[in-house]
């Protein structure tokens, strides 16, 4: 058993269910529980389904990786790529980069027909057998919503953008959405609020600032 496979559900690697994760990237739940068993724990899991998901129905759970791959699947089908490109290149670059989650290490681009991942010196290598490297105009990476450690892998992600405060960070709450830098999941906010409590006691109540709440209120209301 390699130590991704032990680490895949250990301490801050998060928790999400399938209603979770189509909360938080704002997607049907019937098309998040059918990714999870067409692609990562059938043609990406090989014969381990255990790094990428653990329990069934609706104790099923995967980790804050597979989250942000997830997102990165949807913005590359969002900009016309192909499912089965993605998979291929899901393939290449976990054999590239000896990692099961290389959505959630490289910084993706497209161009609407290829996959490609950022290499050295501002490169564009594409992701097919060849990795043969192509110059191109950059693309906006999708990972503007997150930000990468020092080894180049996943570790917050900014379902609004990094300009407002909601934040998934795997070693805070479990992975679920807080608020900026506290603990404070922002599902408690929204819950005063819906209950009729005013932004201003909120404010005062957990010492955050009006955009503060107000981007908790936003975000749980378009996750409904």
């Amino acid at each position: 058993m390699t130590s991704e496979t032990q680490n895949a559900f250990g301490l801050g690697t998060g928790l999400y269910t399938v209603p979770d994760i189509a909360s938080i990237l704002n997607l049907p739940q019937p098309k998040v529980r059918r990714w999870l068993k067409d692609y990562w724990n059938n043609q990406f899991a090989d014969n381990d389904r255990s790094l990428f998901s653990s329990g069934s129905g609706n104790e099923l759970v995967t980790n804050f990786y597979t989250l942000i791959e997830f997102f990165a699947f949807y913005q590359l089908r969002q900009e016309g790529v192909t499912t089965q490109k993605i998979v291929k290149a899901h393939k290449v670059l976990s054999e590239t980069f000896e990692t099961r989650y290389p959505f959630a290490k490289s910084n993706i681009f497209t161009d609407g027909r290829h996959v490609l991942f950022a290499g050295k010196v501002g490169e564009i290598i594409r992701a097919d057998e060849t990795l043969q490297i192509t110059i191109k105009e950059i693309f906006e990476p999708f990972c503007r919503k997150i930000d990468f450690n020092k080894n180049d892998l996943a570790e917050r992600f900014f379902p609004l953008g990094k300009d407002h405060s909601i934040v998934i960070d795997p070693k805070r709450q479990f992975g679920q959405p807080v608020i900026g830098n506290t603990n404070i999941l922002s599902e408690s906010v929204f819950n005063l609020f819906r209950g009729g409590e005013s932004i201003e006691v909120i404010q005062r109540l957990y010492e955050l600032t009006k955009a503060q709440v107000n981007d908790a209120i936003f975000y749980h209301q378009h996750a409904a």
